[in-house]
Parts: C-alpha cells; sequence; structure tokens
C-alpha cells in the first residue's frame, strides 16, 4: 500500500503561483511513477502532469507546458506540483497518483491521494 497525502492548494489570484506537494508513506516512493490529475468543477478528471520513478522523463497536458512543472525528491518521498501563471480555468481539486506505469491514464495508477482544492479567481 502506498498513502498519499496532498498540500499546498488555496485560493489565488490569476497570474499567481502555487506548489503544489505530495508526501507518500509505505512502500518504496521511489518504485513508482507519479503523475497528478485534476477534477475542475462539473467535468471530468483530467490528466496533468507525470514523472518517472527517478525523475528522468516528464511529461504533461498541452494546455499546462510551460506553465506548470512535476519534480520529485525521493529521498523526502514527496512529489511537487510547481504551478505559475494561474488561471481561472485551472480551478479543480488536484490530485496525486502513485503507479507502476508512466502513463497519462488515470487507470496505470493505483493509489490516489485526497485531493486538494486549488481556486484561482479572476
Amino acid at each position: 500500500q502506498v498513502q498519499l497525502v496532498e498540500s499546498g492548494g488555496g485560493l489565488v489570484q490569476a497570474g499567481g503561483s502555487l506548489r503544489l506537494s505530495c508526501a507518500a508513506s509505505g512502500r518504496t516512493f521511489s518504485n513508482y511513477n507519479m503523475g497528478w490529475f485534476r477534477r475542475p468543477p462539473g467535468k471530468e478528471r483530467e490528466f496533468v502532469a507525470g514523472i518517472s520513478w527517478s525523475g528522468a522523463s516528464t511529461y504533461s497536458e498541452d494546455s499546462v507546458k510551460g506553465r506548470f512543472t512535476i519534480s520529485r525528491d525521493n529521498a523526502k518521498n514527496t512529489v511537487y506540483l510547481q504551478m505559475n501563471s494561474l488561471k481561472p480555468e485551472d480551478t479543480a481539486v488536484y490530485y496525486c497518483a502513485a503507479g507502476r506505469w508512466s502513463t497519462p491514464y488515470a487507470g496505470s495508477y493505483g493509489y490516489w491521494g485526497q485531493g486538494t482544492q486549488v481556486t484561482v479567481s479572476s
């Protein structure tokens, strides 16, 4: 089992920044690829960014490229999502997830956090 706890969400004005953290416990964190997903109000969950177990490979959804950066610190069992130039359409509940495969598909991830709310005001 892997337990994931997100933090760092909140209310921010458009153009602002937030850094989300996801702390992992349980099985060896460095064995897992990690992903960030989000669920905007009234919409389906969508992929945001992913990172390989070593951190050597990252990828992100087109709408956040150049604004969001995913990273991880295996010594701290933590994955981060730095979000800059935030837009109102980034408003969502953000979830981190752990899985054996590094993909943008939610079904590839077996462990999920409880989510953290990000609200961007215009």
